[in-house]
């Protein structure tokens, strides 16, 4: 193997699986998340129903969410074991030098100067990016969780801050988005195709381009510090029950994050089916036994007559107010004819008593009882009794309205 094609590790495995889930989860939000933003457009649209619904849609959003937030707390334990345990620089933290490289840089690409800066590990645009990775995630978590848990967050903070969460959510996506396709893309993709982060190599050429320093460092042997394999065994006992604890604790942290409540929609009750337009029956006329009457002869036709009558004084001595005509009127003509309108029908006084019209029932004269006189006549109204319910009423006025 040549110099020239000699390679240099980049990132390891673990590295590379890492970049991969977050690669997976971000860009499911950023779909999912998108579309619900711009819900109007045409290309939402179509998303959403190829994703089986707004509903469907969601699920997933909160899933790579919960997908982030496990590799955000995974990455913590890596990077802890690496400074920690391995006792790795500290190289993504930013300083002055990449102030300075980022002015140098700038004044490269405007002509200005001759040669661009001589980079490390990261260059001030990595580190950049990295960390703004960082503080995305926390916004869209802690805006998340605002949006997710809307009840709970009210019971704490002004109702304002919900609708306040999810325009930083939406705009802090937007960016996120924007900062991945024009910077991200751009650097690693277009400018010049950068394949470490799938072979986790960089070879002698890429790494005098693009990190020289670091370069240098590795064939000085200065990339890496030795490691006391006692001191290293005695910081991994160290590292590993604390990491546990506050693994356990992010851990559940999310477990509440996802089940801390319902939202406002899942806990308003479930819609009942009930009919829009039911038709109005007829109420039915109590019926009275009939009453045993001498047979008839041939001889005896007064008596006859006198044994059909019989039954109908017996039916009208039975009707009364409080069993038959009372429920009868409630029911028919008490949701108009209450205790707050002229005429109340919904008990015998004030049905005795009547209206600005007159009384509604004069006992023993249907005639002069408004409420025959209104069911009898051709003008509409909105609750008729039936001809055999007016019937009865006539009969139990003619009988003297019994209460």
């Amino acid at each position: 193997m040549t110099e020239s094609q000699r390679r240099f590790p980049r990132f390891t495995r673990l590295d590379r699986a890492e970049h991969l889930v977050l690669l997976t989860s971000f860009t499911t939000l950023a779909v999912t998340g998108l579309v619900q933003k711009f819900a109007e457009a045409g290309i939402s649209r179509v998303i959403v129903a190829l994703l089986g619904g707004i509903e469907t849609t969601r699920q997933i959003h909160h899933i790579a969410a919960v997908v982030l937030m496990l590799e955000a707390v995974f990455h913590l334990g890596t990077v802890s074991y690496r400074v920690f345990v391995r006792r790795t620089r500290l190289e993504m933290l930013p300083g002055l030098s990449d102030v300075r490289r980022a002015w140098a840089a700038f004044l490269y690409n405007l002509g200005l100067r001759q040669e661009p800066p001589q980079e490390g590990r990261y260059t001030f645009a990595e580190k950049a990016e990295y960390w703004a990775v960082v503080w995305g995630t926390i916004v869209m978590a802690i805006t998340g969780f605002m949006m997710w848990n809307p009840i709970s967050t009210t019971r704490l903070l002004p109702g304002q801050v919900v609708p306040a969460a999810k325009a930083a959510h939406g705009y802090e996506a937007i960016l996120a988005v924007l900062a991945i396709l024009v910077w991200h893309v751009y650097h690693v993709h277009l400018r010049r195709f950068n394949r470490s982060m799938f072979t986790g190599t960089l070879d002698e050429r890429e790494m005098l381009e693009e990190h020289p320093l670091e370069l240098a460092d590795l064939k000085a042997g200065l990339a890496s510090r030795p490691v006391d394999p006692r001191a290293l065994a005695r910081r991994r006992r160290i590292f590993f029950p604390i990491y546990a604890v506050v693994a356990a604790l992010l851990l559940a942290g999310i477990y509440l994050f996802v089940t801390y409540e319902q939202t406002a929609i899942t806990t308003l009750p479930e819609p009942v089916d009930v009919p829009v337009f039911v038709p109005l029956t007829d109420t039915p006329f109590p019926t009275v036994p009939p009453t045993a009457t001498a047979a008839p002869t041939a001889t005896a036709a007064p008596t006859t007559a006198g044994a059909t009558a019989a039954p109908t004084a017996t039916a009208v001595a039975a009707f009364t107010w409080d069993s038959e005509i009372g429920p009868l009127l409630a029911g028919r003509c008490g949701a108009c004819h209450g205790s707050l309108g002229g005429l109340d029908l919904t008990t015998y006084d004030s049905a005795l008593a009547g209206g600005a019209s007159g009384p509604a029932i004069v006992p023993g004269n249907p005639q002069a009882s408004l409420l025959v006189v209104k069911q009898s006549g051709d003008e509409p109204h909105f609750a008729r009794l039936t001809s055999d319910e007016l019937e009865g009423v006539i009969a139990w006025i003619e009988a003297g309205a019994p209460e």
